[in-house]
């Protein structure tokens, strides 16, 4: 599960190979103790939840970054090493 950006306290992953239970590509999001799985496609909720200040600064980078998030999930559901991707300045 590697760290791909990390920003505002946000610690954005891609699992590996990890394309069965949601069926849409999405990212994992941690921040403190809380997680949050968010589709790439439309930063819509799949599961958990976060703040909705950092809520918004994360839909507002996978908007920014979409066409490396689906590149990414293309190399990790294929259990390739994604790119890291620019945090949210």
């Amino acid at each position: 599960m590697p760290s791909i950006s990390m920003f505002y306290g946000l610690i954005v992953y891609l699992y590996f190979q990890d394309n069965r239970q949601h069926h849409v590509p999405h990212i994992h999001v941690r921040y403190q103790d809380d997680e949050v799985i968010v589709s790439i496609p439309d930063g819509e909720i799949l599961d958990g939840a976060i703040p909705k200040s950092k809520m918004k600064l994360l839909q507002a980078w996978i908007e920014l970054h979409q066409d490396e998030l689906v590149a990414d999930w293309e190399l990790a559901i294929s259990g390739e090493q994604p790119y890291k991707i620019d945090p949210l300045r």
